[in-house]
């Protein structure tokens, strides 16, 4: 059997091959033709062209089978020899698995009733000069279908359906919001100061102005300074960046919707986003497992009743951190260095989250550690504030947004200095404070991570496979 590289130093013949007969190998194509898709619903007799790639074929002395495939699917061609001519039979008999072809030709039905295009023009469209895997022997190592995504989606359809599945997600999100007059805008990946959410940042250097930059590890407070604007309704569908773990859950590099309303409380934000997950289920339709029906539940819990009913032990948010420590220590759960919040956070983790099966919006947070959110006029202790999980995972946060200057600088503060005792760069954003100064209106803000409502949506069991091209380890 030939190996991988005797196949290739064959196909670079044949491409010296074409040259030497004045056939370019890779022209120019003004004609895609018809999509696969819709020419196989064509009747007989009917006049069509296909271009695709040669996914199988089948030589037979004077004629000839093959399947070209496009991104609608893939079609039947029959290529005779008194039909197209010895030239064209000729020339595909040289060509390979993988080369792309444009044919035109009638429609017919052969005997086994399959949709069959009987070839009177061919154009050879672009020579292949490596084997494509075959039937998906040596891609079935998760992390090199990941590597070679461009194969793994041209030979994996399951591949290709959960990342077109993803497409469609968030078509319907961005069709849902445009519709309720929400605007989509675009704000700064390239960051001074790493605002809107408690996380790592990449760092990154502009050379003319000599200055260090962070890639952005949310959006929200360009987002908030458009409401200040008069930007009533607006929403970003983009990439973030933390530089953190690592795991089937989480991908350095991912994508958040992110949407800002205002004259509403995080209630609002309650609505909308079942309303999203919904509509975005109902556009994806048939054909998938999801990991859960998100048609049920959407139930509102208290996060430290969850801990107690899942636990047993009575945690509060008036706990001091040495209590909290011992709690926890008692759950197997160790603390650390941890400050109250990120030991509540690791409690939850490790007994209440993975049975978070159906949708549930999780209030109760601290409103201390919550600086961006209002705090709750009953309750001062608590933000107006919730996290939605599926299936295990936090999916969406969302609370009624903080639009007094004054309070969020003293939150800004003793947020930049927590960062710094956890050696993560911090810093008072103030031109993001001198916006607030100008007034805010009341407002609410949600975001849902991409990446993990597609998971949820078709049943993926890791990230990766709703990323077309994951983060992974260089090689070498």
């Amino acid at each position: 059997m030939e190996t991988d590289n005797q196949q290739a130093d064959i196909r670079r013949e044949k491409l010296d091959s074409l040259k030497g007969r004045g056939i370019d190998p890779y022209p120019s194509c003004g004609d895609p033709g018809t999509d696969t898709s819709e020419a196989l619903k064509l009747d007989d007799g009917q006049q069509v062209r296909i271009s695709g790639r040669i996914m199988s074929r089948r030589l037979m002395g004077k004629a000839a089978f093959a399947h070209l495939q496009d991104s609608a699917g893939r079609m039947q061609v029959y290529i005779r020899k008194d039909k197209a001519g010895e030239d064209v039979l000729g020339l595909f008999k040289e060509l390979d698995l993988g080369d792309f072809i444009g044919v035109e030709g009638e429609v017919f039905t052969t005997r086994t009733g399959e949709k069959t295009v009987m070839v009177s023009k061919m154009d050879f469209l672009s020579k292949a000069l490596r084997p494509m895997p075959e039937k998906w022997h040596g891609l079935r190592d998760k992390e090199l279908r990941y590597r070679k995504r461009y194969l793994d989606t041209l030979v994996n359809a399951e591949s290709s359906e959960f990342l077109r599945a993803r497409s469609r997600i968030i078509g319907s999100i961005r069709n849902l919001l445009e519709e309720k007059g929400f605007a989509e805008v675009e704000t700064p990946i390239l960051q001074n100061i790493p605002g809107g959410a408690a996380a790592r940042p990449f760092t990154t250097h502009h050379n003319v102005y000599d200055t260090g930059l962070y890639l952005r590890i949310a959006p929200e407070l360009y987002l908030k300074r458009l409401l200040v604007g008069g930007w009533d309704r607006v929403f970003e569908i983009g990439r973030n960046f933390r530089n953190e773990g690592v795991s089937t859950r989480h991908n350095p590099e991912f994508t958040m919707l992110e949407v800002y309303r205002s004259y509403t409380d995080y209630t609002y934000m309650m609505d909308l986003s079942r309303e999203i997950i919904l509509s975005a289920a109902a556009k994806l339709g048939e054909g998938f497992t999801p990991a859960v029906d998100v048609s049920s539940g959407w139930k509102k819990e208290n996060l430290w009743e969850l801990i107690r009913k899942h636990t047993g032990v009575e945690f509060s948010p008036e706990d001091s951190l040495e209590e909290l420590k011992k709690k926890a220590a008692s759950l197997d759960v160790p603390p650390g260095k941890d400050s109250a919040a990120k030991v509540v956070d690791r409690v939850f983790s490790a007994h209440v989250q993975d049975k978070l099966i159906e949708p549930v919006f999780v209030t109760g947070y601290p409103a201390k550690d919550s600086p961006l959110a209002k705090s709750s006029p009953d309750n001062g202790i608590f933000a107006e504030r919730f996290e939605l999980y599926i299936n295990g995972q936090e999916i969406g946060n969302a609370y009624t947004e903080q639009n007094d200057p004054l309070i969020q600088r003293e939150m800004f503060e003793a947020q930049a200095g927590e960062k710094s005792r956890e050696g993560i760069p911090s810093g008072v954003d103030e031109e993001y404070l001198e916006a607030l100064e100008h007034g805010m209106p009341p407002a609410s803000g949600l975001g849902i991570g991409i990446d993990r409502l597609v998971m949820v949506l078709t049943g993926a069991e890791s990230i990766r496979e709703v990323i077309l091209f994951p983060m992974l380890r260089p090689e070498g």
